[in-house]
């Protein structure tokens, strides 16, 4: 696995941080302060910080067209193996969350072939999880 990367992120409140990483997406909590928590997002240090300019849900304001889907911009994630982002997008599938753009292939047949979903989490974070056919070409032309 390469170097895991770290990433401070605004959230509303810390609760509602722990329910959407923690309990939903299963991601362990590290260390924590009254304004902030890390979470290990899938060998990854993710840091929630507490803005208190942030309202609980704010969706991005722009989005890119890719494959004919409306991507929001920014967003983060993570690339998962196959039969891993399977297995998350019918977990979430089945507990009802609700997707920005439903779980789905994008560019199939093509290179960059991928499985890839997107959703917002409580403080209006837009995330994407994805997983490629062929692994060796995440960074295929």
């Amino acid at each position: 696995m390469p170097a895991p990367f770290h990433l401070a992120i605004p959230v509303h409140d810390l609760p509602s941080a722990r329910e959407f990483y923690g309990d939903l997406f299963g991601c362990p909590e590290g260390r924590s302060d009254q304004e902030w928590v890390d979470f290990d997002f899938f060998g990854h240090q993710l840091v929630a910080h507490v803005d208190p300019s942030r309202q609980a849900f704010t969706a991005p304001a722009h989005t890119n067209k890719v494959d004919g889907k409306d991507v929001p911009v920014p967003h983060f994630g993570v690339v998962l193996e196959w039969q891993q982002w399977h297995d998350l997008a019918t977990r979430l599938q089945a507990v009802n969350v609700e997707f920005v753009i439903a779980p789905g292939i994008r560019f199939a047949g093509e290179i960059g072939e991928q499985a890839t979903f997107f959703l917002y989490d409580r403080s209006g974070n837009a995330l994407e999880f994805k997983a490629f056919r062929d692994p060796s070409r995440l960074f295929a032309k």
